[in-house]
């Protein structure tokens, strides 16, 4: 009992219960009045029961940390959290606003983008096609997607499946994101564009996350089943689990009740914005689930591939799943606040670590206002995910909190406190950076050239159009591919402007600098807008000359 925190308490409670049960005041607790078998069933309610409190007090040490100060510290609208446990769902709740303008609450029903959380689905779907015989993991790409083309023909040509799936094609993470992220470029644009993407490391040489080549993965989905990717996701798992109201894309939301809003923080304030619409890069992250709905599927990798007596996929593939294919390094970070960690790599759909001697399955996902983390222990029948209505690392901090509790009772931190510590050091260095910029412009200065001569098309080859127009007195941005992405651009120093979005989006104002060709003339402009996410500098945007017609 005290190995397992169970104090003399809870020791006396549950034999006052074995003694409702059995009327043991009649026996005086005599041992030898007892049959041996009412001695073995008395003992195994006991433990049972004894479980069961602790497991409830492993709950409410969850919620615990789910009050209203924690969010308010966050800064955090609203969170939705699902626990699963020896095959039941034994939390499935909401705690704060889905929206901070209607301030409705969140329930285990409320709609969230899980993004990422998203790949695990894909993967699911290439191993039931690789059971199915219609697809084999080491497949090259090409064969099923003959566009596919990269930064090398080696690597085009020798691109299989599974390297798809494990973040190795020599890529950096996020690379290209810019592309699809909230724009009109469709799934076939964005991969056709991959190819003038630069790599950073050699092919399979090592980590780099990677969201279009999920893209691709899709359209191997697409290719071999003869369905688009939605569509056989929605057929062979949402449908079959009762994900009844999980969604493929943001133009179902349209008609239905108990959504969560994304927020944006804004100077402190949390301030709802607008759905972006990810279609085209489904299969890496479309998904708008809830706690209620993404317990199935938690129910569902814990049972290998089976829920229900239906058997969606192999143990054998969850196996493939859930083996490291692209080792990743241990940060000197993770060693210093996880010391029982030794390892940690990606599989295919999933991270993998090793936390208090056991394996932990696991995955974020970030989308524009919202931030998801699932989890799986395996050995422990544990699972959880965590829905999150604005962008911090809330929820990963969250994900280690109910790992101590469950794993390590007796030495549980305050491991989202010390995150709290990180992310106000974060707005600090942000805003140390800012003041910085603002030392460094030479304010006693103007453009190179008249307002009209920076007026006009500019284009990257991969991404498309970005105009510059005017409008009043100033000069107006807008990414063509892109409609959330607009703003007006006010001098700054010299050839560069400040970028101020005119829409409420994730990302941080920005600059612009145009440069001149050896005759004078605006031959280029330059999108600098630092963020861990989209990568502006990836833009070759090279200003078109006018058409005299």
């Amino acid at each position: 009992l005290l190995c397992h925190g169970i104090n003399i308490k809870l020791f006396v409670y549950n034999i006052c219960w074995c003694r409702q049960i059995f009327n043991l005041d009649r026996y005086y607790l005599a041992p030898h009045s007892l049959t041996p078998m009412k001695k073995i069933l008395l003992s195994f309610l006991l433990i049972i029961h004894i479980g069961l409190i602790a497991q409830e007090l492993s709950l409410d040490k969850v919620k615990a940390y789910l009050n209203e100060q924690v969010l308010s510290e966050w800064n955090i609208p609203g969170v939705a959290i699902a626990i699963v446990k020896d095959g039941e769902v034994v939390l499935a709740e909401g705690f704060g606003m889905r929206n901070t303008e209607t301030q409705e609450e969140v329930t285990g029903n409320t709609l969230f983008a899980v993004a990422s959380n998203t790949k695990a689905f894909t993967v699911a779907a290439l191993a039931q096609l690789v059971e199915a015989g219609k697809l084999n993991w080491d497949d090259r790409v090409i064969d099923h997607v003959p566009y596919f083309e990269l930064y090398d023909p080696y690597v085009t040509q020798e691109c299989r499946v599974r390297d798809l799936l494990c973040h190795r094609v020599g890529l950096k993470t996020f690379s290209g994101d810019l592309l699809w992220f909230a724009s009109e470029l469709s799934r076939e644009e964005v991969i056709r564009g991959a190819k003038d993407l630069e790599p950073v490391r050699g092919f399979r040489s090592g980590y780099g996350y990677q969201n279009i080549m999920y893209m691709v993965a899709g359209e191997v989905v697409a290719s071999v089943s003869g369905m688009p990717w939605e569509e056989y996701i929605q057929k062979e798992f949402l449908t079959p689990l009762g994900m009844n109201r999980t969604l493929t894309s943001i133009d179902q939301l349209s008609g239905v009740n108990d959504v969560s809003a994304p927020h944006n923080d804004v100077k402190g304030e949390n301030l709802p914005i607008e759905w972006s619409n990810w279609d085209n890069m489904g299969p890496a992250g479309s998904l708008i689930s809830s706690a209620n709905d993404m317990s199935r599927w938690l129910l569902l990798q814990l049972g290998e591939g089976n829920l229900d007596e239906k058997q969606y996929f192999s143990e054998k593939s969850q196996h493939e799943m859930w083996t490291i294919h692209t080792p990743k390094k241990l940060s000197g970070f993770h060693r210093s606040n996880f010391p029982s960690k030794h390892f940690s790599g990606y599989g295919l759909g999933w991270d993998l670590f090793d936390y208090h001697g056991r394996m932990v399955v696991n995955h974020g996902g970030g989308y524009d206002g919202f931030i998801s983390q699932s989890c799986l222990v395996p050995e422990e029948e544990l699972g959880f995910i965590i829905l999150t209505n604005n962008n911090s690392y809330f929820a990963w901090s969250m994900m280690y909190q109910i790992l101590d509790i469950y794993l390590n009772p007796d030495g549980v931190g305050d491991f989202p406190s010390k995150m709290l510590e990180y992310k106000r050091a974060d707005e600090k260095e942000k805003q140390e950076k800012e003041k910085a910029i603002n030392e460094a412009r030479h304010k006693k200065t103007s453009p190179s050239l008249d307002m009209e001569a920076y007026l006009g098309d500019y284009v990257d080859e991969k991404y498309g159009k970005v105009s510059i127009s005017k409008k009043g007195d100033e000069l107006y941005l807008r990414m063509e591919p892109t409609p959330l992405f607009h703003g007006k651009l006010e001098h700054w120093h010299y050839d560069t402007f400040r970028l101020v979005w005119s829409e409420q989006h994730m990302l941080p104002d920005g600059m612009v600098t145009f440069q001149l060709d050896k005759n004078g003339l605006v031959d280029k402009m330059d999108i600098s807008c630092p963020n861990p996410d989209l990568y502006f500098y990836e833009l070759d945007l090279k200003k078109q000359e006018e058409n005299p017609d």
